[in-house]
């Protein structure tokens, strides 16, 4: 048995980022109040934390995969891999909420430790192999995520995007429990890798307990994913929250839920029995409904947050496809679309958040003429639109290919239709807002304050993987294959 503290020296990034949020937490206590060169500062070590953190990762890619923490935690490289995809992402959405003037100046302290709060329990479910660390990694998310939705505290908006997301996640977490409860009754452990040796000496009646006792913890899981039918919450939410924050939602959480998902379907997946079966088909089913409904929803919106709410929504239907694929392909296209989508999501709500700070809302009809003002912010949201809808030779495209050929090659004909289908739908709504950047005038021809420099550099850094993992795709896919997931 590996010693506590040996558990811990390969639980340092986690251990750090803990740390990092103490650390900022007492500076500021001494600091003598909120104001713009404090938030600065935390902001800047909260960075330099958080590239360190990544580095540590990177390191542990090379690391031989171990259990720790008497088998609750796995460190594999599927795992950390994802780990960094959350790390990047929590970088830009720090950087966004420097910038944005959708969160004051007393909250950006705030916005920077609880968005580390919701990185540690990212971390920890995309991780974790026992039932209860799921549950510990995705309560911890939640919780803090609470806050986060109603971080605008004078907006009613905000306050009604925080009680939906309670109202929500307490429902989802209780019926997760009531599931959690049942498989450990019916199976007498909650270690996921022991599931494969149980089920083989099952019953029928006792299968006619677990299947339903797995739905009912897949809504937990489902609901972080934003998967149909636990969507509801997502475009409400997207939309109240700040942009910011709403950037954040559509990465780290999902993210993480979507590696705790497809680590549970290596477990599952493979095995003769009705639950085999039956989470294959769920899975199947919630994927195609979750990409169809997201896409169709997307068409009538006015407000580009809510447009890329469901947009996420689609996305997360398109990578629940991939845990249908319990080999090094399934793993890979997960990883390579998670990599992607980290890049386009950032840049698209960047963009959005710059528009919806200088005229107080991100309709589409403020995204007019865009070219002629600021043409290089327009081109970067014109490359993420395509790559969005999958168009070639952007990244978007290849991500969505690979995952196509994962399940053909393992004979899901229908699902690749419907995932194609899909695509072709997401054009209208994706092409609707480059039409208006470039083809119409412009509405107003004042400056947009948060399109500085900086922002813009920004802007064009994060929108260059877009377009050279698109073209040099197989240099990132290479490193994807080496994303390996713990099997016992």
């Amino acid at each position: 048995m590996t010693s506590y503290m040996t558990n811990l020296a390969f639980y340092v990034p986690e251990l750090i980022v803990v740390g990092a949020m103490i650390l900022l937490l007492f500076i500021y206590a001494f600091s003598g109040g909120s104001s713009k060169k404090l938030n600065t500062i935390l902001s800047t070590v909260a960075a330099f934390i958080l590239v360190f953190v990544g580095y540590l990762q990177f390191g542990f890619l090379q690391a031989p995969i171990q259990e720790i923490f008497s088998r609750s935690v796995v460190i594999d490289q599927f795992g950390t891999i994802l780990k960094m995809v959350m790390v990047v992402g929590t970088l830009g959405v720090i950087y966004m909420a420097m910038v944005s003037q959708e969160i004051v100046e007393d909250l950006k302290f705030e916005f920077i430790i609880l968005v580390l709060g919701v990185l540690v329990g990212a971390m920890l479910l995309v991780s974790a192999t026992s039932m209860i660390t799921i549950y510990v990694g995705l309560e911890t998310i939640s919780i803090i995520s609470y806050a986060l939705s109603a971080l605008k505290k004078n907006d009613d908006l905000s306050a009604e995007a925080g009680l939906k997301y309670v109202l929500y996640g307490g429902f989802a977490s209780g019926v997760m429990l009531f599931g959690m409860s049942h498989i450990y009754g019916v199976l007498g452990t909650l270690f996921v890798y022991d599931f494969p040796a149980q089920l083989a000496s099952l019953t029928f009646d006792n299968m006619l307990v677990l299947v339903p006792a797995f739905l009912m913890f897949f809504v937990g899981l489902g609901y972080k994913i934003s998967a149909v039918p636990f969507h509801m919450w997502t475009p409400d939410v997207y939309e109240g929250s700040p942009v910011p924050v709403t950037t954040f939602f559509a990465i780290v959480p999902k993210v993480a839920a979507l590696g705790a998902l497809y680590r549970l379907s290596t477990v599952l997946i493979g095995q003769e029995t009705i639950l085999a079966t039956t989470w294959i088909t769920l899975i199947g089913i919630v994927g195609a409904l979750t990409m169809t409904v997201g896409n169709i929803a997307a068409i009538g919106q006015r407000s580009v947050k809510r447009m890329l709410a469901y947009s996420s929504i689609s996305h997360a239907g398109f990578i629940i496809l991939a845990t249908l694929v319990v080999d090094q392909i399934g793993s890979r296209s997960l990883v390579f679309y998670a990599i992607v989508y980290l890049f386009m999501t950032l840049v698209a709500f960047m963009i959005t958040g710059a528009v919806s700070d200088k005229y107080g809302n991100d309709y589409f009809d403020r995204f007019r003429g865009l070219i002629l003002r600021y043409p290089l912010m327009a081109i970067s949201m014109v490359i993420i639109m395509l790559s969005l809808a999958g168009i070639p030779p952007l990244a978007g495209f290849v991500a969505k290919f690979n995952i196509l050929a994962a399940i053909i090659k393992e004979g899901y004909y229908t699902l690749a239709v419907i995932a194609g289908l899909n695509s072709v739908i997401s054009l209208y709504y994706y092409m609707k807002i480059v039409r208006l950047m470039v083809l119409k005038e412009a509405e107003s021809t004042e400056d947009i304050a948060n399109f500085s420099i900086s922002v813009q550099s920004v802007v064009i850094f994060l929108t260059i993987p877009v377009v050279f993992l698109g073209i040099f795709w197989e240099t990132i896919l290479a490193f994807a294959n080496g994303a390996q997931i713990f099997i016992k």
